[in-house]
């Protein structure tokens, strides 16, 4: 479980977060993690979700995000908010880092998702960005912080999820483990 002040860091790529506040200090109204980015490129795939939005406050660099298959940077002071049910990414696309607060409310289990995420690219499990198909069908059917993937369509998804995430998870996987968070989902 993240505490404030608590930072993991990417042994991989040097990448950084911070937690600034967590659920807990925030009562689950949302979380804010001050993140460092030294690697280049998507960490994640397109996404969107369905009860939350997030923003980004660039400190120094460049953030490149992608909203609605369009592209934008924002430098240093600038901020965005990417709200719910919109399609989008962001990611570092400059050779130089980049460091934001990246708030996103409500908190449900991002923090987890995070830790897990970060946990997952020590590992070695998160192959460009993306920890394949079967993973990201466990995370997004089991987590509270509901997402999809914005290049499957949503029912092909959910018919993806109810049948093949049970099946993956007698294989071992899951949406949150413990090895990373402490909790397992």
């Amino acid at each position: 479980m993240p505490t404030k002040g608590q930072i993991i860091v990417n042994p991989i790529t040097g990448d950084t977060f911070e937690f600034l506040e967590t659920s807990i200090d925030t009562q689950g109204k949302s979380v804010s993690i001050k993140t460092t980015l030294k690697s280049k490129g998507e960490l994640v795939p397109n996404h969107f979700h369905l009860l939350q939005d997030e923003s980004f406050t660039i400190i120094s660099g460049k953030l490149n995000i992608w909203l609605n298959g369009g592209n934008q940077t924002l430098s240093e002071n600038e901020t965005i908010t990417l709200p719910k049910n919109k399609a989008h990414n962001h990611f570092n696309n400059s050779d130089d880092e980049v460091t934001y607060v990246h708030y996103v409310s409500p908190a449900l289990d991002f923090e987890y998702l995070i830790e897990n995420l970060v946990g997952l690219a020590s590992d070695g499990k998160m192959v460009n960005g993306k920890a394949g198909l079967i993973q990201e069908l466990v995370t997004l059917k089991y987590l509270d912080s509901k997402a999809f993937l914005a290049n499957i369509p949503v029912p092909i998804q959910k018919l993806l999820m109810n049948t093949i995430a049970p099946i993956a998870r007698i294989f071992g996987y899951k949406a949150i483990y413990k090895k990373y968070s402490g909790i397992e989902k």
